[in-house]
């Protein structure tokens, strides 16, 4: 019997398969690299930049099958955003934080996730954590508030913003353990304010801008709730649009190391007259980057392809397989950290001066690293998922607060 078809073999025709946009990715890579200088010192992605990412097809990549798109799976779509990232990890963060659209669309209702799809390549951005405010009205709600770290807002279609729902102006209670009536709004990004906060030392093409709105009506229809899903299987779980995160650190690691083992190939210790490639030193270095690098991207592709496939298959995951995920996440941040910084001391001095490759790659993955999900925080709360304590950050490993169904009203008595 032959075995069942692959997503590619099923894909609607004219979508783009896995493969093509992976294929794609990898070929303009080198060109993100060419563009690299010039998208640090603009602090966003130039329009051209960013129709060459929308040539490859990463940001329709969530688009499912039944809307027309190629719906890549975890696995699939971390290799794409690796891809991009051994040329620019700016773009690369752009592309992942921007396919999220049809993520988002599947907890919205059908009408309006078409609206969000019309365009398959439309760019969402925006913070879903609550730090606005969004007073209850009649068929939907005034928004206001400000919003840090809009990655790619510059480049969008599509806005999100999380708020805590309000009802005369006192917060509504949320289920057991949550703040409130966490929600996510989603508008066109004209309706917003941009403000150019965006001055940092390492991902400063992502445009990562603050943005703010102050008494905005957002239609019921455009809002929407982790815990109520429209669509079932990987992509109804809160943490879809998490998944593909790693695949930027590793594409920039990935990047660095090959970038220095070229250098190896024509290099000779000043003091010693030895070529770097006979160095015991240099060769440590290298084999041990290489390990390390190895191991978390393995973490991260192993963790990803069960999960997806135990979460297509209506199976509820067990603590460990979901805390793999959490974990492999983190440890890639971490590792591609690292690695990049003990190829950063092996080149020493002359890994200093601008433009340098490897200190714009050492300075993105620090900043990439003070992303919230990847802090201590969710370390400790895969801990406590684990041992049955409480986790600090749910939604960090993938969790959200379920709302407590009211008790039926009591019997009329007789």
């Amino acid at each position: 019997m032959p075995g069942a078809p692959t997503a590619e073999q099923i894909a609607v025709p004219g979508a783009p398969t896995a493969e093509q946009i992976l294929r794609r990715a990898r070929a303009v890579a080198p060109r993100l690299r060419e563009r690299a200088e010039e998208i640090e010192r603009r602090r966003r992605l130039p329009a051209d930049v960013v129709e060459l990412l929308r040539g490859t097809g990463v940001f329709r990549m969530a688009v499912p099958r039944a809307f027309g798109g190629p719906e890549l799976d975890a696995v699939q779509q971390t290799e794409v955003i690796e891809a991009l990232a051994t040329g620019d990890a700016s773009a690369a963060w752009c592309a992942m934080i921007g396919m999220d659209t049809a993520i988002y669309a599947g907890y919205l209702g059908e009408d309006v996730a078409r609206r969000l799809l019309a365009d398959p390549d439309a760019v969402t951005a925006g913070a879903i954590m609550p730090m606005g405010r969004a007073e209850r009205v009649p068929g939907g709600y005034r928004v206001t508030g400000q919003w840090h770290f809009g990655s790619g807002i510059t480049h969008c279609t599509w806005v999100v913003g999380g708020v805590l729902v309000t009802r005369d102006g006192a917060l509504e209670p949320g289920p057991p353990g949550a703040p409130g009536n966490w929600r996510i709004v989603v508008a066109p990004v004209e309706d917003f304010e941009l403000q150019d906060t965006w001055h940092t030392t390492g991902l400063a093409g992502s445009g990562s801008l603050d943005y703010r709105t102050e008494n905005l009506f957002v239609p019921e229809e455009h809002t929407f709730s982790f815990t109520t899903p429209r669509v079932r299987g990987a992509a109804a779980t809160p943490d879809a649009v998490l998944r593909n995160m790693p695949g930027v650190p590793l594409g920039v690691a990935r990047a660095a190391l090959d970038d220095v083992r070229q250098l190896a190939a024509t290099r000779t210790d000043r003091a010693t007259g030895t070529p770097w490639t006979e160095d015991y030193r240099v060769q440590t270095v290298i084999a041990r980057a290489e390990m390390d690098l190895a191991a978390a991207r393995y973490a991260v592709l192993g963790s990803l392809r069960e999960q997806w496939d135990a979460l297509e298959a209506g199976r509820e995951q067990t603590p460990d397989e979901r805390v793999a995920t959490v974990l492999a996440r983190v440890n890639a941040f971490r590792t591609a950290r690292s690695v990049v910084a003990s190829l950063f001391d092996l080149v020493a001095t002359a890994a200093v001066h601008r433009p340098s490759v490897l200190d714009r790659r050492l300075r993105d993955l620090n900043v990439m690293c003070q992303h919230v999900m990847a802090q201590e925080e969710v370390v400790q709360s895969a801990g406590a998922h684990l041992l049955g304590g409480t986790p600090r950050n749910l939604y960090g490993i993938g969790l959200v607060p379920v709302p407590v169904p009211a008790p039926a009203p009591a019997p009329a008595s007789a």
